[in-house]
C-alpha cells in the first residue's frame, strides 16, 4: 500500500528504557520510519520507565507511581507508539490489573491502552503500511518477542513489513517462537536457566547463515547478541525500525 500516509497527524513516541539508555540510534530509526509514513511525531521529555520490572518483580505500589507518570506525561497524545512488544504489553494490559481498584485511574489507564500501538502493529494495523519502500541489501532472519506475540496478539504486521523490503532475503530461523531467556527480571533471577535459552536461540540464528538478525524488542536483542558475541559470531542485530528507515540506507550506512 501507499506508504505516504497524512490522516495521522500526530503521534507520541514512548522509548523504552533499554533504546534511551543503550541503543538511542534505534529511537532515531524508529522516528524517522513514524515520520517517512506521514505522522508528525512528538517525545514527552520527562517520559521515564513504564513500570514493568517493578511490577514483575512483585513491588506493585512503585510500579503504580510510575504507572500514573506515564498517564500523565501522555495524557493528551493522540497515539503512543512503542518500540517494544513489552512495553506495549504493560501499558495496554497490565496497567488495568495495577489500578483495577482505583476507579479513577482504570478509567484513566482504559482510554490509554486505547492508544498505546507497538511500532509495526501501528503501521501495519492503523495507518495500514505494508510497502514503507525500504531497500536493505542482505540475509536476514527474524525472531518473534514473546510479548508481542502473547500479549500484543500481534504475529503477521512485523512480517508483512520484511517481506516487502526491497532487497531483503529473509530466512526462518527454527524454534522462532521460543523464548530467548531474556524476560526482564526473570534473566536476572534465574541467570544459567536464560544463558541455556539464549545459547539455543543464538545458534540457531547462526544455523540459517543469515548476516542479521531482526527483531521488534531491543531486550531480546541485546540478550541474543551477548551470545552470539561469547560465540564470536559477526551476525548483527537490528530492530524492525533500523530495516525499514530509508534514511540509513540512503546514506549507504
Amino acid at each position: 500500500m501507499n506508504h505516504s500516509q497524512t490522516n495521522i497527524t500526530k503521534v507520541s513516541l514512548f522509548c523504552t528504557c533499554i533504546i534511551d539508555q543503550l541503543y538511542p540510534e534505534v529511537g532515531k530509526s524508529v522516528v524517522n520510519v513514524l515520520r517517512q509514513s506521514g505522522c508528525e511525531v512528538d517525545f514527552p521529555i520527562n517520559q521515564t520507565c513504564c513500570g514493568q520490572p517493578l511490577y514483575n518483580s512483585g513491588f506493585t505500589r512503585e510500579s503504580k507511581k510510575l504507572a500514573l507518570k506515564v498517564l500523565n506525561d501522555f495524557e493528551h497524545s493522540n497515539y503512543v507508539i512503542v518500540p517494544s512488544g513489552s512495553c506495549a504489553a504493560m501499558m495496554r494490559n497490565f496497567y488495568l490489573d495495577l489500578f483495577a481498584k482505583d476507579q479513577r485511574n482504570l478509567t484513566r489507564a482504559t482510554a490509554f491502552a486505547g492508544k498505546v500501538y507497538e511500532f509495526s502493529e501501528f503501521l501495519v494495523r492503523v495507518l495500514k503500511i505494508e510497502d514503507i519502500g525500504a531497500k536493505y541489501a542482505g540475509k536476514a532472519t527474524y525472531h518473534p518477542s514473546c510479548h508481542l506475540l502473547r500479549e500484543i496478539g500481534e504475529r503477521e504486521a512485523p512480517k508483512i513489513l520484511l517481506d516487502n523490503v526491497d532487497g531483503l532475503d529473509l530466512v526462518s530461523l527454527h524454534q522462532a517462537e521460543y523464548c530467548c531467556g531474556f524476560g526482564g527480571s526473570f534473566s536476572i533471577k534465574y541467570p544459567h536457566i536464560s544463558e541455556a535459552m539464549g545459547t539455543d536461540k543464538a545458534e540457531n540464528v547462526m544455523a540459517t547463515g543469515a548476516d542479521s538478525l531482526i527483531s521488534c524488542d531491543m531486550g531480546c536483542l541485546m540478550q541474543i547478541d551477548g551470545l552470539l558475541s561469547r560465540a564470536e559470531s559477526t551476525v548483527r542485530i537490528r530492530h524492525i525500525s533500523q530495516i525499514l528507515d530509508r534514511e540509513i540506507h540512503s546514506a549507504g550506512s
